[in-house]
């Protein structure tokens, strides 16, 4: 199973990728994580990202699909995974194309409302980067990472002001994604706006159709 997952900042993304791997045995791969571990480790490939993100601009589509596809040749991809933050544009999409073929796309629709109360009451750990929320997952002791006694903090992009700019981005790119994979007929809609256990379902049944 090939899947893509597509959702505003705040939609669940990485949580619902998370269920969706372990019940089906499926690598999660976020290209976002991919890029920070390959500019940690100083691969060839890592440093490369680095230089464009030291000078503040975008990695280049041609630099991102070189590793989605070094990625896409490990053993734990034989028999499927979740491509997570990737594709965000069509030319991203369409490079997609050359390399794989996806069986489905999930698009985590949730309101502006609900990102925002998500996103803002986000609290992650300094030490351990662990993410907390400040009412659907309450630490144990107020501003304490549960994990490792880390001290929380609120992002800065975790402000309404930045979140309503993120969504802008979101929904200027992802609209003309919904378009191409709706024509391919493998999109298929998910209200997100429930919290996980209510929303996941959804989800599986998704899956199993």
């Amino acid at each position: 199973m090939k899947l893509i997952l597509l959702g505003a900042p705040g939609a669940g993304k990485g949580s619902h990728a998370k269920l969706i791997s372990k019940k089906y045995n499926i690598p999660q791969i976020s290209m976002g994580d991919i890029i920070r571990e390959n500019i940690k480790q100083g691969s060839e490939l890592g440093l490369k990202f680095k230089e464009y993100a030291d000078k503040g601009n975008l990695v280049p589509d041609e630099l991102v699909i070189e590793l989605l596809k070094d990625r896409l040749k490990k053993e734990d991809c034989e028999e499927g995974y979740i491509l997570d933050g990737f594709p965000r544009t069509i030319t991203q999409a369409e490079a997609l194309e050359n390399i794989t073929e996806i069986d489905k796309v999930l698009l985590l629709d949730c309101t502006e409302e609900t990102v925002i109360q998500r996103l803002g009451g986000r609290r992650t750990c300094k030490k351990c980067g662990k993410i907390f929320h400040i009412i659907n997952m309450v630490p144990k002791v107020d501003g304490v990472c549960d994990a490792c006694g880390g001290e929380l903090f609120k992002r800065d992009d975790d402000n309404t002001e930045t979140i309503k700019n993120r969504l802008n981005v979101f929904h200027e790119q992802t609209s003309p994604l919904i378009e191409f994979y709706e024509n391919k007929n493998i999109l298929k809609t998910i209200d997100a706006n429930p919290q996980l256990e209510e929303a996941f379902p959804n989800v599986e049944k998704a899956l199993e159709e």
